[in-house]
């Protein structure tokens, strides 16, 4: 008879039952979580590679520290699904990233052993730099660890995090979680320099032997000798790796073979002893335990369910897919285009233009202001630059977007992926408040595209106009074209303006309400077809905040009341976009209802 595969794990409710397990059984801990997670995100989605390569070192911090007394704070969440497992959500792991389920990143008011919100990268270690000094003002002793990975360092707020560890605060540990990978492969020298692994393997093997020997050492003088060869020695194996951390205060150790629940424990125990803040450096694999995962690890980064997905589902294309074919047409017709990304060719859709295109194409890594401001630069010297980012990581370039863009004027195009809801993925991912965002910067034009022509148009006209311009558009499945808008007819009865993916939800409102609709696809200027509408009632409809979004915009000039439809003031939980619809009442059926009601009040 086979024994249950989960006998360890269905004994784990904290972290304290994983710290009670003899080291020996952890290993067989860690193969029934990755087979519990490959099952549970086979069903849900998720992102599986991740975080099968974080299960050991999930098993050490549970055996050296004591949580939720100390503190672990993920950099980014999607590596947090085995934290999950051992800290008592185990049993709800088949609701990951489902309508009122476990989020799919750390979340406080999910779980009291998730210190801070873990869905954009580079947050940890400003957020764990936060925790120590109020440890510190309050006096007390607990341990604040900050997990790094998937190239979270090389973010501005990471790199800014950094240089202030030292000044702020005497014990903090910063573990990198180095598997070589962001979503795609690592760019930049960051990777570069934690890639020469075996020099420091050497190195830490000779500097544990010299320092054991330099602790016995009595005289003065072979003190002296032993510093003076610990600085030759250091620089010539390591090759100056750990210098950045040490030259910045900070204690290195590594890098360690983050699959070895032993050498981890170690580790960490003597990151914990430590009057100094410390930079555990582990080397880990993304997708460990899963074949297909550590052969694609890009491509099972952020994966759909594919145990209740049909096998043979029909074919389409999405608009990520339109948009990095479109790209590379235009591309091949004029050589000034470039394309920019940050860590995201794949997901943007990108990736067939670096492959055509390599030398017009640039990877920033996780760093969307510097994407923005490089861009401007490539402008500035006569290229055109299109910056492909998702709608809710550019929220972090706003200033980059009106300071080196905007009040110069430079032909910088940026294209915001997965703009409006983005189901599972929940509040931290969702798109809906670039339009509040970047519809205030002067110099810009604003479109939201309808179907694959429209997008196709937008990204000629910025060619052609040569001005900054934002385009969004969601994720999912794209339309070649819409049916063509209406004639304007010459009654004062009220319309609808459905911007954008919207146009395609208004089809069934049509069949029963009387009412002239427009699918919009521009956002600023304001689209033209206003300009005939004037005195008549609007409404309008968007995939974005109501708040300073494409309705108020409209309100803030029209003649006549506007019902502004769109998301509510509040963060837009997790699942399908049929149950997020049916919560922010802007499914088929709510829409009907309000629009019913506004044609009541504003009939001719």
């Amino acid at each position: 008879m086979q024994p249950n595969v989960t006998t360890l794990l269905n004994t784990i409710t904290s972290p304290a039952d994983v710290k009670r397990l003899p080291s020996e059984v952890l290993p067989q801990l860690a193969t029934e979580i990755r087979t519990r997670m490959i099952e549970t995100v086979s069903r849900s989605g998720g992102h599986l590679a991740p975080s099968l390569g974080t299960v050991e070192l999930t098993l050490a911090l549970c055996h050296v520290f004591d949580f939720p007394t100390d503190k672990v704070i993920w950099d980014v969440g999607h590596q947090s699904y085995a934290w999950k497992m051992v800290t008592g959500r185990n049993d709800a792991m088949e609701t990951l990233r489902q309508f009122d389920g476990i989020r799919g990143f750390p979340f406080p008011a999910e779980s009291p052993y998730d210190p801070a919100v873990g869905g954009h990268a580079g947050v940890a270690l400003s957020t764990a730099l936060g925790m120590a000094a109020a440890r510190d003002l309050k006096q007390r002793n607990e341990h604040i660890i900050a997990v790094v990975g998937d190239a979270s360092l090389t973010n501005g707020i990471s790199l800014e995090a950094l240089n202030a560890v030292r000044h702020t605060t005497e014990r903090l540990i910063l573990i990198i979680n180095d598997n070589g990978m962001s979503i795609s492969q690592n760019v930049g020298a960051f990777a570069r320099m934690f890639a020469r692994r075996i020099s420091g393997i050497r190195y830490n093997r000779i500097r544990a032997a010299a320092e054991a020997t330099g602790h016995h050492l009595r005289l003065s003088g072979l003190k002296s000798l032993y510093r003076a060869l610990k600085g030759v020695i250091k620089p010539l194996l390591l090759r100056h790796r750990s210098a950045i951390f040490e030259d910045l205060g900070l204690r290195y150790m590594g890098p360690i073979d983050g699959h070895d629940i032993p050498a981890l424990c170690e580790a960490l125990r003597a990151a914990a002893e430590g009057h100094v803040p410390v930079v555990l450096h582990i080397a880990t694999v993304k997708g460990k335990g899963y074949a297909p995962a550590e052969r694609h690890p890009s491509k099972w980064h952020g994966v759909s369910p594919w145990a209740t997905t049909p096998s043979n589902p029909p074919p389409t294309t999405s608009w990520s897919e339109a948009f990095g074919e479109e790209l590379c047409a235009l591309a091949r017709q004029d050589e000034r285009i470039v394309a920019v990304t940050a860590a995201m060719r794949d997901g943007t859709g990108l990736a067939p233009f670096f492959r055509e295109f390599p030398n017009r194409a640039f990877d920033v890594g996780i760093c969307e202001e510097h994407a923005l401001t490089f861009a401007a630069g490539l402008a500035a010297a006569g290229f055109r630059p299109y910056v492909a980012l998702y709608s809710t990581f550019a929220q972090r370039a706003v200033d980059c977007m009106m300071h080196d863009v905007c009040l110069a004027k430079l032909p910088v195009t940026l294209c915001l992926d997965r703009a409006g809801i983005v189901g599972a993925d929940g509040p931290t991912h969702h798109g809906l408040y670039d339009i509040a965002m970047f519809r205030a910067l002067p110099n810009l034009t604003f479109y939201a595209p309808t179907a694959r022509d429209s997008l196709r148009q937008a990204l000629q006209q910025a060619l052609t106009d040569g001005t900054p311009t934002v385009i969004r558009y969601p994720r999912g499945a794209i339309c070649d074209a819409l049916p063509a808008n209406p004639t304007v007819d010459t009654g004062k009865g009220p319309c609808l303006l459905a911007l954008g993916d919207t146009a395609a939800w208004v089809a069934p409102l049509l069949e029963t309400l009387p009412l002239p609709c427009f699918a919009v696809d521009r956002i600023k200027p304001l689209p033209a077809v206003l300009q005939t509408l004037k005195g008549r009632p609007l409404i309008t409809l968007e995939n974005a905040a109501k708040q300073a979004g494409f309705g108020s915009a409209i309100a803030e000039v029209h003649d006549a009341p506007v019902l502004i439809l769109g998301w509510e003031d509040a963060f837009i939980p997790q699942g399908s976009d049929a149950e997020l619809r049916r919560f922010g009442r802007l499914d088929t059926e709510a829409l009907r209802a309000a629009i019913s009601t506004f044609l009541q009040e504003h009939a001719e």
